[in-house]
């Protein structure tokens, strides 16, 4: 039977004395071990967090202890931690310890979270499926034969298996929401700026959010409210302060609820995520809630968009990497032009060979207006529609992905075909809204649903109520 699967119980058995955190870390070492085929973890900190675990156990006995005391968390591999390696699963990065940590990491451990170690994703997160990694694929432990989805594969499933209480994940176009709903969780992609990136491999730079997954609405929060706020080392950080999200989930009142047309009625929409959909909106009105279908004509030019700008960015963003400063260096090289071509031919996995080349052919000067300039205005045209939406209605509910969990291998050779999957993930990174994935149910092979809500920016405590209401409703269970 397994225990500690939610951060309640764990507090629990450390009140009672039936346990301490050093315990609560070997078990999580011995599912780790246990569960090692899944490919969730890149490293295991097996030593730190042992001595992490013995430092929070003598502060718990001095009555000095954090308020995560005892959680134990995973973190993707394109956060940084002191005097640990970070690759962002990507050979070009191999070999690259830290001297620093990421201000989110910082702030979790600073109350007494315990890091076990990093966690596999795409390449410098840039996949839907987590078959881009340098590392290998990650099986998705409901069904070992499908995706966990990307670009936080092993952040979602180390979750999933119960190898840690929460992880830490990145979310640039739907790379928590989309892991969360194909392996049943609570994922969130915060507010842009609510949290600093300071210490993130980025990817690009102007929709990357960290984000949380965890098994219930309660451990989420209780996250975000730690790691969001303002940070020195991060300019683009907002400086709003943060709200007590744990201490704010209790909702009573009439929400008023917009659902997109074009969303339920997409043709690439599986036909029981399109029920399981409909049933929560039909519950709501049931409950006196006010909930009204709304035209979003701009929806067929949300992806485009997306990764007009997102590979513009990357292609700006890892240009930094080039076998002088650090990282991979090919032992090939004859000259200094040589050196830099086959590092970066060699040290970078197609997938991301892909998104540099779109990315420099839109920022090149005869396509620079044709593509780049007029992306950034469709852009602002889909968050001013997104913001106007939200200023009408306290939430947009859509589902989180078009298909459940799909075979590995299953759009390897269309890449078109696995964009797609970021179909409705990417409104809310476009736009810089927060956006939650709660579970909704299973389809008829056992696979997991997620149901997506979206509140207006630094809305993330009125999401949070709303999206652990909504699990309470069981509608879909």
């Amino acid at each position: 039977m397994e225990k500690f699967l939610s951060f309640d119980d764990i507090q629990k058995s450390l009140e009672n004395r039936e346990t301490d955190c050093k315990a609560i870390v070997n078990y999580y070492l011995e599912n780790i071990q246990t569960k090692a085929h899944l490919n969730a973890f890149v490293e295991v900190y097996t030593d730190s967090a042992l001595e992490q675990a013995s430092l929070v156990d003598e502060k718990i006995s001095s009555g000095k202890a954090g308020k995560l005391a005892g959680m134990v968390i995973g973190i993707k591999d394109v956060l940084v931690y002191t005097d640990h390696e970070s690759n962002a699963s990507s050979k070009i990065l191999k070999g690259f310890n830290s001297q620093f940590t990421a201000s989110a990491v910082q702030r979790l451990i600073d109350e007494d979270a315990i890091v076990i170690g990093r966690l596999n994703c795409d390449e410098f997160g840039m996949g839907s499926s987590n078959e881009n990694s340098a590392h290998g694929k990650v099986l998705n432990a409901a069904d070992e034969s499908r995706v966990p989805g990307g670009s936080s594969g092993g952040s979602a499933v180390a979750v999933q298996a119960n190898l840690c209480t929460v992880s830490l994940g990145t979310d640039t176009g739907g790379s928590v929401r989309q892991p969360a709903a194909f392996t049943g969780l609570v994922g969130i992609k915060p507010t842009y700026s609510r949290v600093s990136r300071w210490g993130l491999i980025a990817y690009a730079s102007s929709f990357d959010t960290i984000g949380v997954f965890s098994r219930n609405v309660q451990d989420n929060a209780l996250v975000m409210e730690v790691m969001a706020g303002p940070d020195n080392f991060d300019s683009t950080v907002s400086r709003k302060a943060v709200p007590h999200y744990s201490e704010l989930l209790h909702f009573n009142k009439r929400a008023k609820v917009a659902y997109l047309t074009e969303t339920i009625e997409s043709p690439a929409l599986q036909e029981e995520i399109k029920a399981n959909t409909i049933s929560v909106l039909d519950k709501l009105k049931e409950e006196g809630h006010t909930v009204e279908e709304v035209h979003f004509p701009l929806l067929k030019y949300i992806l485009p968009t997306y990764y007009i700008l997102t590979t513009a960015e990357a292609s700006s963003n890892l240009s930094r990497f080039d076998g002088v400063k650090y990282g991979y260096r090919t032992p090939n090289a004859h000259n200094l032009e040589s050196m830099y071509k086959k590092t970066r031919s060699e040290g970078f996995g197609d997938e991301v060979k892909r998104r540099i080349m779109l990315g420099t052919f839109v920022l090149s000067a005869s396509y620079y207006d044709a593509y780049f300039t007029k992306a950034q205005k469709v852009r602002r045209l889909i968050k001013e529609f997104t913001e106007d939406l939200l200023t009408k209605f306290d939430y947009i509910i859509m589902p989180t992905t078009p298909t459940t969990a799909f075979k590995f291998g299953e759009h390897s050779n269309d890449p078109v075909a696995m964009y797609l999957e970021d179909l409705f993930t990417v409104q809310a990174s476009v736009s810089g809204v927060p956006s939650i994935s709660i579970p909704n149910g299973k389809d008829k092979k056992g696979l997991p649903i997620g149901l997506q809500v979206m509140a207006n920016s630094f809305k993330e405590a009125e999401l949070y109520a709303f999206a652990k209401y909504l699990t309470e409703l069981n509608v879909n269970e």
